[in-house]
């Protein structure tokens, strides 16, 4: 059965994080994985400092073979990233399994990922690998996916779904809104940037669920 999972890891402890060791007030947003011959590629989106400054950052990573700019928007940047495979952490695990990333969000002290697999062994394979590299990983979450739930809400993770419902139930959805992001953050105990992140998230996989059925031939 398919389950999805959600675990932590030290900043310190992931080749990437360590990347924003010197940029504490940013906080990153793994947008996907590109696996490649001899490099994984993530793109990722970047909040809290100028792309100057992550670009220096990256270059003085052995980790890195290059960094591309691709986009902004408002005060969010979009970098693209050609990370060596010989470089073992949780980028590189992920390429390696059966897992597909769901989310993964960062600062410069822990970064925290939702991950599913197609059954609940791959989770367990993963973990297995993490182990025999050494990557710190620890397991908050772990839930299978029962067959009682639509395709929207497998769609989303606990914390997509959590911040959604709060968004809604105060008035974030009405015109003029009644509530603001700092606002749902403050009572769900994370920063605005990880509300914003939460909602985007959330509707664009809603809008692929929904879409998808609409489109979806009939028979």
């Amino acid at each position: 059965m398919a389950t999805e999972a959600t675990f932590t890891v030290p900043s310190n402890e992931f080749s990437l994080g360590t990347v924003f060791k010197q940029l504490p007030d940013v906080s990153v947003e793994l947008e996907r994985i590109i696996p490649a011959q001899d490099v994984v590629i993530p793109y990722f989106w970047v909040r809290g400092t100028r792309v100057d400054d992550v670009e220096g950052a990256f270059s003085e990573h052995p980790g890195v073979k290059g960094i591309q700019f691709i986009d902004s928007v408002e005060d969010e940047h979009l970098l693209r990233v050609e990370w060596a495979m010989d470089h073992d952490d949780v980028l590189t695990t992920l390429t390696e399994t059966e897992v597909a990333l769901i989310e993964a969000i960062g600062t410069n002290k822990q970064w925290t990922f939702d991950i599913r697999g197609d059954a609940r062994g791959d989770i367990a394979d993963f973990q297995s690998r993490c182990r025999e590299v050494d990557i710190p990983i620890t397991l908050t979450e772990l839930h299978a996916l029962t067959p009682v739930e639509t395709a929207t809400e497998a769609a989303l993770t606990d914390t997509q779904q959590e911040a959604l419902v709060l968004a809604y139930e105060r008035g974030y959805f009405e015109s003029p809104r009644e509530t603001t992001m700092k606002e749902i953050g403050d009572e769900l105990g994370i920063t605005q940037q990880a509300v914003a992140s939460r909602l985007r998230r959330g509707i664009k996989h809603i809008l692929g669920s929904t879409l998808s059925d609409v489109s979806a031939p009939s028979r």
